[in-house]
């Protein structure tokens, strides 16, 4: 219960970053701004925020902790919810978009590391994981609710699509008050063993002293007095770049932001290409699910292969899609493959990985470090996303060419870089790692 409430967290972010969508038209239509403002601020807005709460969010994450994090990041996104659907003109629009991002974020840090250090070696891959699956669920919800609330109240529709996110978010910020502090942030900042003892007796763990000195014992005094993010911890820090950078090089938010557009230049209509785009939602949904229910059976580098060899395969299949004119059926079968390789693979793979490579005590920078990367990429792809697709607009076959490149070297990565995690405890990957 406690990871699958600070995972909730996860759920606002799916939500909020699609929510945008039911939006776009209508305030097009209502505050007439030039393309450039509308695409820079209003759309962006949020991605921008996400992008520094991100690199931010280890800070609050180490001096206040992760619950007090959490909590924060439920008020933003009440917050954003409440003042997106509010706003009277497009600059408070997008201020409201931005205290959103933020929270996002901040999530992808805090989250994720908080539920790695709840957990047992047994159960945190899986339960990590929750973050991700959650995420996936709230862009669903997010695409159903638009829908239901199109035709709800005329010209203000975009309004409540905006304003209905306060709800779930109102139930996450009540809901994150009764998880209890992390044990490792309690022992390592607070040097608080009474408290860190009582959770980890609720977490059942089997032997509680035996954990607690562990702990213990994986923060020397001189380890703090090195300070935080340093040339000590480069292997962690080269890992954690590497797997989000290849995250975002997999072209997996340019296929799910652009997918409609992708879709239309395969000979789509524009209404079939947005129904197209709900199912691979639903796909995306569906082998979550099954990178969940594996993660801690066959670990986190095995399905980083798997879902390696099913990016190369699939990307070289959506490029021969297009190269040979063979139509938008099997367009629309390749991208779903492609989904499904990143949702069991990638999906369910990075914020597990990110958040237990790094010693207790830098857990929280080392963590923003790598989301920051995800995040920065993001960025960067979404924006050139418009470019890429006019350059190759007429049949965009290199692009996917180039993705599938790039993936190679992710199984090159997976196959001789990346260690397995699986079933060992946080302080114990710390010696692994030889940090």
């Amino acid at each position: 219960m406690w990871s699958f409430t600070a995972s909730l967290a996860g759920f606002l972010f799916g939500f909020d970053t699609v929510v945008i969508s039911g939006a776009n038209l209508p305030i097009k239509e209502l505050w007439h701004t030039s393309p450039w403002f509308h695409g820079t601020f209003i759309m962006s807005m949020a991605l921008w925020g996400t992008v520094l709460g991100s690199l931010l969010g280890g800070i609050p994450s180490q001096r206040l902790g992760r619950k007090k994090t959490l909590i924060w990041i439920g008020a933003l996104y009440f917050i954003s919810a409440l003042g997106s659907g509010l706003a009277p003109d497009p600059y408070t629009f997008s201020f409201f978009r931005f205290v959103g991002g933020l929270g996002v974020g901040a999530s992808t840090v805090a989250g994720p590391m908080y539920i790695s250090e709840i957990s047992t070696p047994k159960n945190r891959g899986k339960l990590v994981a929750l973050y991700q699956f959650n995420l996936v669920l709230g862009i669903l919800i997010a695409f159903f609710s638009n829908y239901l609330l199109k035709g709800f109240d005329g010209n203000n529709d975009w309004r409540w699509m905006m304003g209905v996110e306060g709800i779930p978010a109102a139930i996450y910020f009540v809901s994150v008050f009764f998880i209890p502090n992390s044990p490792r942030w309690l022992v390592t900042e607070k040097q608080d063993k009474d408290r860190a003892r009582q959770v980890l007796e609720k977490m059942g763990v089997d032997n509680v002293e035996e954990d607690l000195q562990k702990i213990e014992n994986a923060e020397s005094i001189q380890e703090k007095q090195e300070g935080r993010i340093c040339i000590k911890y480069r292997k962690p820090l080269l890992l954690a770049f590497l797997i989000a950078f290849f995250n975002q090089l997999s072209g997996i938010n340019f296929v799910l932001y652009y997918a409609p557009e992708i879709l239309e230049i395969a000979g789509l209509a524009t209404k079939e290409s947005l129904f197209n785009s709900i199912a691979i939602g639903g796909i995306n949904l569906i082998f979550t699910f099954v990178g969940i229910s594996l993660i801690d059976r066959i670990g986190r580098r095995q399905l980083l292969i798997i879902g390696s060899i099913g990016y190369i395969s699939s990307l070289l299949m959506i490029a021969f899609s297009f190269y040979a004119d063979l139509g938008a059926g099997v367009l629309l079968v390749s991208i779903m493959a492609f989904i499904a390789s990143h949702a069991i693979g990638q999906g369910a793979v990075i914020w597990v990985f990110i958040a237990e490579i790094f010693p207790n005590h830098v857990r929280a920078y080392g963590t923003s470090w790598g989301t920051g990367t995800h995040w920065v990429f993001a960025a960067l792809i979404t924006l050139l996303g418009p470019v890429i697709i006019a350059v190759f607009k007429e049949n965009p076959w290199p692009i996917f060419v180039i993705f599938a490149v790039l993936m190679m070297f992710q199984l090159l990565f997976a196959l001789f870089i990346m260690p397995e995690t699986k079933g060992v405890s946080l302080e114990d990957i710390q010696k692994k790692l030889g940090i």
